[in-house]
């Protein structure tokens, strides 16, 4: 057995069927808990909502063309004052993300599931808390490389 095997957070999946919003629900808990140093911290009390698509409301808000062009979005539960930053998740920020336009995603590039989903959500988690492009980019480059 290899080591990436035995680890006791992978779950394996082999799917027959598109895995449901339940089995992309607990992959993406999984990323909740092993979340990068600088995200972790920050999110200790975010809630994660699956969805298959963006609500009406939200695809008129954001100006979508297609529901499918909104992979995951956090939302924040209060607003902050301009100005102001907002320091960590509490209870009532939530983080959507939406399983059809994931899926597609999914069938579109081949990657594997979970890395896209763990990338999908940094981030979307990292940008709802300004981090720059660049930190984006070492925090999804350092956490794909901890997965193997």
């Amino acid at each position: 057995m290899t080591a990436r095997a035995a680890s006791k957070h992978e779950i394996v999946m082999n799917f027959s069927v598109p895995p449901s919003a339940d089995d992309l629900g607990i992959m993406a808990r999984q990323v909740i808990e092993t979340l990068p140093d600088e995200l972790s911290d920050k999110c200790e009390d975010l809630v994660l909502v699956m969805e298959d698509f963006p609500d009406e409301a939200t695809e008129q808000d954001m100006e979508l063309n297609s529901p499918y062009e909104l992979l995951a979005l956090y939302h924040s539960g209060k607003e902050i004052a301009p100005g102001v930053e907002k320091k960590v998740a509490n209870s009532e920020d939530r983080l959507f993300v939406f399983r059809r336009p994931v899926l597609d995603l999914w069938c579109e590039t081949g990657e594997d599931l979970g890395v896209l989903l763990r990338e999908i959500m940094i981030e979307e988690i990292a940008r709802a808390f300004e981090f720059s492009e660049d930190d984006i980019t070492d925090m999804i480059s350092r956490h794909h490389q901890g997965l193997f």
